[in-house]
């Protein structure tokens, strides 16, 4: 009985373990979310920004409560916007998912008013560069972080195809100065039209390209395998409908019957650590 109480203890340190070797929080930012969030929801905000930049027209707000001062990233896109359909409940509904599947690479996200309007309001972090300013610099990956790197882009690439991210830009991957990736911008997922039912965002026979998610940690395909109507409805409240939901579900089926695909082509050790 003892042995496998040890046995036990050790698998859930081993999980948890495996679970932090895969964020891009750190532990300590990951225990200090829900803090935030409470901040977002209930600081006072002392000044208001006009982003000025991308089509969903983002503010920035500076936020204090007590002794502590943040900022954010408020916005409201509701709706057709130059083509593509936009929502700002999909913001926090792409971060309740993060959260329900260990990912930690979105920052904190909840429902804040502003100027009388509901819209989103995610924590704003405080990155190195974006993807995007790293092609245009030349800036090379460090070689000890490569193999980090490209697990992160694998990962990303998967998160994106379960929740039909159809804007994953070079602009919303953000890095740290340790090369940690963060991901911003989410209000043009979770699409439930037929052919985001049928084929993923990226992979083999991706709806963008064939962007391929060559290795993925072991965790997260468990957790992706135990998401089921249920778990998820919970996990996002209000900001997905069901038939979004029910999409999702479709997409968890395709994604995971192309990851074992590539695990009886490639073998399991190569593909999943």
């Amino acid at each position: 009985m003892k042995k496998r109480y040890l046995q036990g203890i050790v698998l859930l340190f081993l999980s948890t373990l495996a679970s932090f070797l895969n964020a891009q929080f750190t532990p300590e930012e990951v225990s200090r979310r829900a803090k935030l969030e409470e901040f977002l929801k209930t600081a006072d905000i002392i000044k208001s920004t006009d982003i000025g930049e991308g089509v969903t027209k983002p503010f920035r707000l500076d936020m204090k409560k007590g002794d502590e001062e943040h900022s954010g990233c408020w916005k409201n896109p509701s709706g057709m916007q130059k083509g593509y359909f936009e929502g700002w409940r999909y913001e926090i509904a792409a971060y309740e998912m993060d959260k329900l599947l260990s990912l930690n690479m979105i920052p904190p996200t909840v429902e804040r008013e502003f100027d009388g309007k509901k819209g989103s309001l995610q924590f704003w972090i405080t990155s190195e560069m974006s993807d995007l300013e790293r092609m245009e610099q030349g800036i090379k990956i460090p070689q000890d972080r490569l193999e980090s790197w490209n697990k992160q882009k694998y990962l990303t690439r998967a998160f994106d195809c379960l929740i039909a991210n159809e804007d994953r830009t070079q602009q919303n991957i953000r890095y740290t100065k340790d090369w940690r990736t963060i991901l911003i911008d989410h209000s043009r997922s979770f699409r439930s039209s037929d052919k985001f039912k049928k084929q993923l965002v990226f992979g083999r026979n991706g709806l963008l390209s064939q962007k391929l998610f060559r290795r993925l940690p072991r965790i997260f395909i468990e957790k992706v395998s135990d998401l089921d109507f249920e778990k998820i409805k919970k996990a996002v409240g209000p900001y997905l409908k069901d038939d979004e939901i029910e999409a999702l579900l479709v997409r968890k089926k395709l994604l995971l019957e192309e990851i074992e695909e590539m695990i009886k082509q490639k073998g399991e050790k190569n593909v999943l650590y």
